[in-house]
């Protein structure tokens, strides 16, 4: 259970945010402090869990063949095989994954994913999860539905999902909870690292939550 002062910046970004004919997301703002970024190995890489869900559509691709391809149609957004991969061109290769938020692919495909797609993939930091023989590809999916990327790169101040609007306060809080715990984990310093950390929704103002 997420901290009070955690539910009560949420509750606040929430009542704040003005009427719009959308439903906002929530998101997290996170300034980093003493940390030099241009080493890589300083940089936030983590990809999160949310306990409560991003109340948001995730876009999943999976590529796969067989069975695995079979039973992803179940439950992904997209399924490719490996033909499929070779056949898309520069543009359509780019179009997917602007539109895709996770790709997943079976372990033996990757390096072939790598050469068709690396360059396109890649710096968009979003090179398939590779799927062992044993794993399961629906549990896969339906774990990455509910999975966001904390990720700082060379700056000091970056943004992650961590709900929409119409979720509770008490949810959201849970997810920025998790957020939290894992990048005081994951920083040399722990909360020391951290400069301030804001909650808002997409167009609402800004509530300091640490």
């Amino acid at each position: 259970m997420a901290d009070s002062d955690i539910e009560t910046a949420v509750a606040r970004a929430l009542e704040e945010s003005p009427d719009r004919n959308f439903t906002e997301t929530v998101d997290l703002a996170i300034n980093l402090r003493d940390l030099d970024l241009n080493e890589p190995s300083n940089r936030v890489d983590e990809s999160i869990v949310l306990p409560s869900g991003t109340g948001q559509e995730t876009r999943i691709a999976v590529i796969a063949e067989g069975e695995t391809a079979v039973r992803a149609e179940e439950v992904a957004d997209e399924v490719l095989s490996e033909d499929d991969v070779a056949d898309l061109d520069d543009d359509e290769a780019k179009d997917m994954a602007d539109e895709t938020d996770f790709f997943i692919a079976e372990e033996a495909m990757m390096q072939d994913i790598a050469r068709h797609l690396g360059t396109i993939l890649g710096p968009r930091g979003k090179m398939p999860d590779p799927l062992a023989p044993d794993d399961d590809v629906v549990e896969t999916v339906n774990r990455l539905k509910n999975t966001v990327q904390l990720r700082s790169g060379d700056r000091r101040t970056f943004h992650t999902l961590v709900g929409s609007e119409d979720m509770d306060a008490e949810d959201v809080a849970d997810n920025i909870d998790v957020v939290l715990r894992r990048l005081h984990a994951d920083l040399e310093k722990g909360p020391q690292n951290i400069d301030g950390v804001y909650v808002k929704t997409t167009m609402g103002p800004s509530v300091e939550v640490a």
